[in-house]
């Protein structure tokens, strides 16, 4: 969208000027003292000016001057998660005028009815940082160069320190996006691993690759026997974050990520299309990744974060693992193999292990594409959630309401642990009956988890991209970052 995006404490000459007003109304009368002209006054005469929410309409004074007003819906039912799709659109329009500068007077408009302009800057940053992204590394003659470089100002001083932390938030989440989107001859076991050693690097985190003997060492026996058939080995990644003055005993908050960085169903070989789109099966680890990034950079909490990132290539070979192999974990839990298709939850159940065992963590939250069954229950509007510690729970759905990204609760009674019971070792991978499909995830993976410890687990598998068209500040078939501004709100709010 831009060849760059930055934020100044100036307004540059001849920026457009960015004002709102809502549906069925003139603009405010703070906001119409901006319109020295009256040019914006008189474009929202014309029938087009509705104001419903991400409607631009652009005005011009008698000296070519442009102004854009853009709509932010009915008052009554406006929330701050309305300016993600006012700054898309007001993005897209910049975008296609070439603009290089632009300045944002929203501030008028969101005080007339009391909003909070921090939070509101941060809504707006995020929806114009988003929009922003753009991916064509790989392309070739078709690449183009002639996007704009963008700078934005606002003359309010509090809209602009949450604008700032909005842009910033969304780098974050467009990291996770390039990440995904980078195809998997390229993005392997080995290419992610590097990029979090570069991101531990760049950021202060500290960062160990576990891999070979190093796996067998630890007994990470899921990642072993998912990614033994590829030639791009498996690896578990830990990343740490601490900040200056924490106490060696304070316990960090874990997140986990499922990081498939293809998945081609291994020996239950996904069928006709099934494989298209499978670089995204890593979307979970992705979301992790971009998290620990806005965790280092941008929300610098006060305590501890640990991030496993489970990555592997489940791929179809001669040392294939298959349909009724007996994994046996370093928790001592036996798992029969059912599925190789079902592999996401046999390598997280490594990281849930090992992050109980080791890293006495205040709770744990896992991120994954895991079931198709999510997406038949919930489609595209909501992640499924498991979580039945209720302050957790609490915590996240605050989280979620302030990014966005929104979640939906399932249920975790015993019945549905029930069905994963295996007859010839503890528990089966995946139950052939597709009965409480989604479930069955999480049930899985509730044999890896210690009940002591605070635990949720996101099913991110109808949420994590795009389908069809554009929407809001998200382009057609393309990564959302979801789960980024979630775990970093989550974080900040601690």
């Amino acid at each position: 969208m831009f060849d760059s995006l930055k934020l100044s404490a100036t307004t540059p000459a001849k920026a457009v000027n960015i004002l709102a007003h809502f549906k069925g109304q003139p603009l405010d009368k703070a906001s119409a003292s901006l319109d020295r002209t009256g040019a914006a006054a008189e474009a929202l005469k014309r029938p087009e000016a509705t104001g419903d929410l991400a409607r631009v309409i652009e005005a011009f004074d008698s000296k070519g001057h442009r102004t854009l007003i853009v709509g932010l819906g009915d008052k009554s039912k406006f929330n701050l998660g309305h300016l993600r799709d006012a700054a898309a659109a007001i993005g897209r329009k910049l975008a296609s005028i070439k603009a290089t500068a632009a300045s944002i007077d929203l501030a008028p408009a969101l005080q007339s009815i009391r909003a909070d302009l921090t939070a509101a800057g941060s809504a707006f940053g995020e929806g114009l940082g988003l929009v922003a992204w753009n991916c064509d590394d790989f392309k070739g003659p078709s690449r183009t160069n002639d996007r704009p470089k963008l700078t934005v100002s606002t003359p309010n001083s509090t809209f602009r320190q949450g604008i700032e932390r909005g842009l910033a938030l969304a780098a974050s989440a467009n990291i996770t996006r390039t990440l995904s989107h980078t195809p998997p001859n390229i993005c392997t076991p080995d290419y992610i691993a590097s990029k979090a050693q570069k991101l531990a690097r760049d950021t202060g985190l500290r960062c160990t690759v576990f891999k070979g003997a190093q796996l067998e060492k630890e007994r990470f026996t899921g990642l072993i026997n998912v990614g033994k058939a590829s030639e791009n080995k498996p690896c578990m990644i830990r990343l740490e974050y601490r900040p200056r003055g924490a106490a060696k005993a304070a316990k960090p908050a874990v997140l986990i990520g499922k990081t498939m960085t293809y998945d081609s169903g291994g020996l239950s070989l996904k069928v006709n299309n099934g494989m298209r789109g499978m670089k995204r099966d890593k979307d979970g680890g992705c979301a992790v990744f971009g998290a620990m990034h806005a965790i280092a950079t941008t929300i610098k909490p006060r305590r501890p974060v640990v991030a496993f990132l489970a990555v592997a290539e489940n791929s179809v070979s001669d040392q294939a693992y298959r349909p009724d192999d007996i994994i046996t974990y370093r928790n001592g839990v036996t798992v029969e193999v059912t599925n190789t298709d079902a592999e996401g939850r046999l390598v997280l159940a490594d990281a849930l292990c090992y992050a109980c065992e080791k890293e006495d963590p205040a709770f744990i939250v896992d991120l994954a594409t895991l079931t198709g069954g999510v997406v038949v229950a919930l489609g595209s509007t909501y992640a499924g959630m498991w979580c039945d510690d209720d302050a957790l729970r609490a915590r996240i759905e605050a989280a979620s309401a302030v990014s966005g990204e929104r979640v939906w609760r399932l249920p975790h009674h015993d019945e549905y642990r029930e069905m994963m019971k295996s007859d010839i070792a503890d528990i089966i991978n995946s139950n052939p009956e597709r009965k409480a499909h989604p479930i069955q995830g999480a049930a899985f993976l509730a044999y890896f988890v210690d009940p002591k410890i605070p635990w949720c687990h996101l099913d991110i598998a109808g949420v994590h991209a795009t389908e069809g068209g554009d929407k809001g500040p998200f382009v057609k078939n393309a990564n959302t970052g979801w789960g980024v501004r979630l775990l970093a709100e989550l974080l900040d709010s601690m």
